[in-house]
């Protein structure tokens, strides 16, 4: 099967409202028309980037007073055809619930996806965005601390039946996992040590070898490129710094970065506005857990 991500029509999107330290209403709102250009075009740059690499997009439809909504991988986390939704903590996303729970019932009566599970009430966790499958090590890890509980990482290792590591978020800065931490298709660790706490720090560098941690700068944080799109031996990010670019193309990556900036004014970025939808925990037949030279270029 070609990779299959959920992608949202950002004909609704603006930035309306301050719910984490990125957002910035006021310059939104000082150039509207011309963002809301900009934003259409990114998005369309993205979905391009992500076609062109051989995946099919699935669309959300926008819809009013859910600005959001553009940011799928927070809807769900998804793994062998399994869709947990999410449940937000921010009353200013819970619109998107009913929103999304009815994408995937169509997804599943397309037999996308196989089954729909919930959250139990008050059990607060924010999608992909807060539990990101790493495919070397299989194993989920998951952040909480911000916007999404400790309870809900016990949550997610019931209904995928997955090894999942907790990792506690530091700052309201990095507010989802995915703005810190990018898990690489040849093992690599992307990320972003000051947003987390040093028993986060220890968990990941516990499992993960010195060799394939790869430490973003401040000013590769802020541009948004840990909150990328790994596919395969291609990296799909938000413009890059010249150095991190280099050091991923001397790794073996093909780093494909966009102008993503009408999105950053909302915290988000490529991994933000996309959810993959047909990750599965199974390793292909011709590598290992241990087989670290095959997980460097594995199958789409």
């Amino acid at each position: 099967m070609r990779p299959q991500f959920l992608m949202t029509d950002p004909a609704r999107y603006a930035v309306t409202y301050r719910i984490n330290p990125w957002m910035r209403p006021d310059a939104w709102s000082s150039n509207a028309a011309e963002l809301t250009a900009q934003a259409a075009a990114a998005s369309a740059a993205l979905a391009g980037a992500l076609t062109g690499l051989g995946a099919d997009i699935r669309w959300v439809p926008a819809a009013p007073d859910l600005p959001d909504l553009v940011f799928p991988a927070n809807a769900a986390v998804v793994l062998d055809g399994v869709a947990l939704l999410a449940r937000f903590q921010r009353t200013e996303r819970r619109g998107e619930e009913p929103v999304f729970a009815a994408a995937f019932e169509r997804l599943r009566a397309e037999g996308l996806i196989t089954r729909v599970a919930t959250l139990p009430e008050g059990c607060f966790h924010e999608g992909a965005g807060d539990a990101i499958w790493d495919r070397t090590r299989r194993l989920f890890w998951t952040g909480f601390g911000q916007r999404s509980c400790r309870a809900a990482s016990d949550q997610i290792a019931d209904v995928f039946g997955q090894t999942v590591v907790p990792l506690h978020l530091a700052t309201p800065r990095f507010y989802h996992l995915d703005t810190c931490f990018c898990p690489l298709s040849g093992g690599e660790i992307l990320y972003y040590p000051p947003a987390f706490t040093p028993a986060a720090l220890s968990a990941i560098r516990q499992r993960v070898a010195p060799a394939d941690l790869i430490e973003a700068t401040d000013e590769d944080a802020a541009r948004f490129c840990v909150n990328a799109v790994s596919l395969g031996r291609d990296i799909v990010m938000a413009s890059a710094a010249p150095a991190l670019k280099r050091t991923l193309t001397e790794r073996g990556y093909r780093v494909r970065d966009l102008d993503l900036s009408p999105f950053i004014l909302s915290g988000g970025a490529a991994f933000c506005m996309t959810l993959r939808l047909d990750l599965e925990s199974a390793a292909p037949a011709q590598e290992t857990d241990h087989d670290h030279a095959n997980a460097a270029t594995p199958a789409l």
